[in-house]
């Protein structure tokens, strides 16, 4: 009997080592979650590693997934901000997972100091195919210094290669030669087509409610579409699951809260913030009745909430509401403003397999008001859209495979004109126009050998216009037009159908660094209209039509990568060509025309540059320097002789020096310089007169540029001192230390004492800013 059963024991054991080696030849599939062990939150950009040169990173949903070849496997989690973590596996099976890391502030006060581990995220250029890709430190961002002392996104961007701001006074920001309205600005997936408040000294973006900032220069894979230069990707917080959190800060002009905390703790959250600015209360303080009864204020709102339905399937809403008002008294006003909300469900269908599903609706508006004596008129703009998403990740043992379609529905208005008086009617009637965007994408990302990695996919992207509504055609020398198609209610009309093929490859030289390369091709369906140097408010989308056709953009990319440790350095060059580009007659009317299409000529353009990129990451003083040497030109029939012409946005150099350095333990410093060509603006060439009246004459546009823009900025940061549940801070920052008078507007009139000379008038908006903000949380 023993020795029977001493054979059954070792004929298990036996067994149980044949199955084990089978088990091990056969890969498996890890794949799950990350999140924020004090406040619950999902975490993108986190890396999971095993193995040598092996691993993933979370995407935008804080979900990885990775194929092991060989096992037993051990993971290692690391992250900006958190203790890494070390996952021992002893099994051989497909496993999903959650993993919580923990913040090294809430690890330094309970472990020793030297058991602290922080560990810097490796650049995006060094390790994955993309390339053009830049992610933005929400905390080097805030110790900044803004006008006004709000902490803007935005502002941060134009520091960066490749990236220019539109100019002082507005959010627009140009990327790699392309115009404003070609950048893709995502808010929790929903499109914001202003990204400005106040006329751009402010952005939509409150700091309180963003997670994590992503911006993709014109070489993103297949899942991003329906712009040609960029993609701008901001993830809202999802809420704390664990504990009541305040937070908020005081300001000279503005101020804002946010809320957070569980509804259910550990299975769902919620967070509200809010903004406003307060001139306007102010302005009622005034003894002058002219300015009392005044508006100049904006406020805007985030709301998002998240429920955990089981281990594998989240569900989360997200919200922003953001309103301009400018009025005088009531002869004149104007408000814009956006409105979004995204309900999304996550979903693990299973082991290396994520789901996304998403209903999303955007609107922008604008509406001026405008009354003088018995006459009143009113000017309105609406785009609207409604959007479905699906998407889903897939890893396998060659990579990772994205796949999904989307499918939008645009209605436009684009202006709209009303008023008049007792006796007269100005209306112009006008119907909506409406627009069906559809696209389907495949990517994958993968290793074609240990060093070489490879990201390729393709976009199907297709445009309908949509009745009822009448459309006309216009031929480029006239602005009557010549035929016109009538459609019925729900009719398809003109469909324009478009392939994007994207590709990039990665050659790593060595652990320090890479060589990589990348085409792609965009298409744009929604254009635009702005006959200004710069975005705002009363600009004007519309789609594509029998005129308009879809703006094209192919763009080859070459870089160069190096990870130094304490630094980092960037190159990349690229060349950009553009199709069906969109500009404006000479001596154009955007707003009253009854047909804004009669108003617009097509052409072609180019783009192409250096940019370098380099950061230092560790130590004391830490920052970084870029530098663009860039081209952007235009040539559209009709406009200078049908010859190549300078586009507004071209400036030849663009250099952003930025610096930060604590000067103890509570005291901290930031500055930026920056300097740069000007815009290319038109100018006149010659004067005559008529009627004893001057009148300039523009022979040639974008012919001149504006004075070189250059400007130096300070902030410090004072940490009041620690306590248990209250965090407390103040920022004092000067913008412009140096009063340099940057050019705002340059106007041409005749001098008033010497008549039938003419004098060119500077109008710049600000010399010194000073800011004083009062930060807390508790």
């Amino acid at each position: 009997m023993p020795q029977r059963f001493a054979l059954f024991v070792f004929f298990l054991f036996s067994a149980s080592s044949v199955l084990r080696a089978q088990h091990m030849d056969i890969p498996v599939k890890i794949s799950g979650t990350v999140h924020d062990l004090s406040s619950g939150e999902l975490l993108s950009g986190v890396n999971v590693k095993y193995g040598i040169r092996k691993g993933t990173t979370t995407n935008s949903y804080g979900f990885f997934s990775l194929v092991a070849k060989d096992t037993p496997v051990e993971l290692v989690v690391s992250h900006v901000g958190y203790l890494d973590t070390i996952l021992p596996f002893s099994f051989f099976r497909d496993t999903v997972l959650e993993i919580a890391l923990r913040p090294t502030l809430l690890s330094a006060t309970k472990l020793d100091s030297n058991a602290v581990k922080v560990y810097a995220a490796s650049a995006p250029g060094m390790t994955a195919a993309q390339m053009g890709i830049n992610r933005i430190n929400l905390e080097q961002a805030a110790k900044l210094p803004v006008i006004f002392g709000e902490r803007d996104v935005l502002k941060t961007l134009s520091l960066l290669p490749g990236v220019k701001q539109s100019g002082d006074g507005n959010a627009g920001f140009y990327v790699r030669g392309s115009s404003a309205g070609q950048n893709l600005i995502l808010l929790d997936e929903a499109p914001i087509y202003n990204a400005s408040h106040l006329f751009g000294f402010f952005s939509t973006f409150n700091s309180d409610a963003i997670n994590d900032v992503t911006l993709i220069k014109g070489n993103a894979d297949a899942r991003y579409g329906g712009r040609l230069a960029s993609v701008l990707d901001v993830h809202m917080k999802e809420g704390n699951n664990q504990q009541f959190h305040a937070a908020g800060g005081i300001g000279l002009i503005s101020s804002r809260l946010s809320l957070e905390g569980p509804i259910q703790k550990g299975r769902s959250s919620f967070l509200i913030t809010g903004r406003r600015t307060y001139a306007d209360l102010f302005l009622h303080l005034s003894k002058n009745e002219d300015v009392k009864d005044n508006s100049l204020y904006f406020y805007d709102l985030n709301t998002k909430a998240n429920l955990s339905l089981s281990p594998k399937m989240h569900l989360y809403f997200s919200g922003y509401l953001g309103t301009d008002k400018l009025g005088l008294k009531d002869q004149f006003m104007i408000d814009w403003g956006n409105k979004v909300a995204t309900l999304r469900l996550n979903s693990i269908l299973g082991a290396g397999l994520f789901s996304n599903t998403s209903f999303i609706f955007s609107d922008y508006h604008f509406n001026i008001l405008l009354k003088s004596g018995n006459n009143r008129f009113h000017l309105n703009s609406v785009i609207r859209d409604m959007d479905f998403k699906q998407d889903f990740s897939w890893n396998s043992q060659m990579g990772a495979w994205h796949s999904g379609l989307s499918s939008i529905y645009h209605q436009f208005d684009p202006t709209h004109f009303s008023g008049g008086n007792d006796s007269a009617d100005y209306t112009q009637y006008k119907s909506l126009q409406r627009g069906w965007e559809n696209a389907f994408y495949v990517n994958y990302d993968g290793k074609l050998s240990e060093r070489l990695g490879l990201s390729a996919g393709i976009r199907l992207s297709a445009y309908s216009l949509l009745g009822p509504g009448t459309f006309y055609r216009y031929m480029p020398e006239s602005t009557d037009p010549v035929d016109s198609v009538k459609l019925r209610s729900g009719q398809i009309g003109k469909t324009y159908l478009n392939p994007e093929p994207r590709i990039s490859l990665a050659w790593q030289l060595d652990e320090q660094a890479s060589l990589k390369a990348a085409y792609s091709r965009n298409t744009q369906h929604l254009h635009l209209l702005s006959n200004s140097v710069s975005t705002n408010p009363t600009d004007q989308w519309i789609g594509d039509s029998y005129n308009i056709q879809p703006e094209t953009a192919d763009q080859l990319s070459l870089g160069y990568y190096r990870d130094l440790k304490a630094y980092r350095l960037e190159a990349e060059v690229y060349y950009k060509w553009l199709g069906n580009q969109v500009d404006y007659r000479n001596g154009a009317d955007l707003t009253t025309t009854d047909d804004v299409q009669s108003q617009l000529l097509y052409g072609i353009g180019r783009a192409y540059g250096l940019e370098l990129f380099f950061k230092k990451i560790q130590g004391k003083l830490t920052g970084w320097v870029s530098y663009t040497l860039s081209r952007t030109e235009t040539k559209i029939a009709g406009i200078n002789g049908n010859e190549w012409y300078r586009a507004h946005q071209d400036r030849t150099h663009d250099l952003s020096v930025v610096a930060m350095y604590p000067l103890s333990e509570r005291w901290e410093v930031a500055g930026d310089f920056m300097i740069a060509t000007g815009n290319a603006v038109t100018f006149p060439q010659a004067k005559y007169r008529l009627n004893d009246q001057s009148f300039f004459y523009y022979a040639k546009r974008n012919d001149y540029r504006m004075p070189v823009y250059h400007r130096m900025d300070l902030n410090f940061t004072l940490k009041c001192k620690p306590h248990r549940r209250y965090q407390a801070s103040w920022s004092f920052g000067l913008y412009n230390v140096y009063g340099r008078e940057n050019a705002y507007i340059i106007q041409f009139e005749e001098d008033p004492d010497k008549p039938g000379k003419t004098v060119a008038k500077q109008t710049s908006l600000f010399r010194w800013v000073p800011s004083v903000t009062y930060n807390f949380k508790f």
